[in-house]
């Protein structure tokens, strides 16, 4: 088996620049896919939003329940719709709940 010194260099390098919610957005967890890139998402503050993936992100990452995620909520029906911007991978989410950021 080979050994891809190249894959741990840039996983390391994802854990050390972490994406964190900026202004609006806010940390969620991925409840249930109810498909067509749409999903119900439990958000940190408290409310379960209907998220979308954008197509621009739709071709490039693969979103599962239990996955963590940060939303942007819309600004019209900002409680009940938003969009998912970014998915962490374990090791990510691994750092988040040691931070105690989730």
């Amino acid at each position: 088996m080979k050994h891809n010194k190249d894959a741990e260099i840039s996983e390391e390098e994802a854990l050390r620049r972490l994406r964190m919610p900026r202004e609006t957005e806010v940390f969620g967890t991925v409840e249930q896919l109810l498909g067509a890139s749409r999903m119900l998402v439990r958000c940190k503050d408290e409310k379960v939003r209907v998220s979308r993936i954008p197509g621009k992100m739709r071709r490039r990452i693969w979103v599962r329940e239990g996955d963590i995620v940060i939303v942007k909520p819309w600004e019209v029906q900002s409680d009940v719709k938003g969009d998912v911007v970014w998915r962490y991978t374990k090791p990510q989410v691994a750092r988040l709940i040691k931070q105690g950021l989730i």
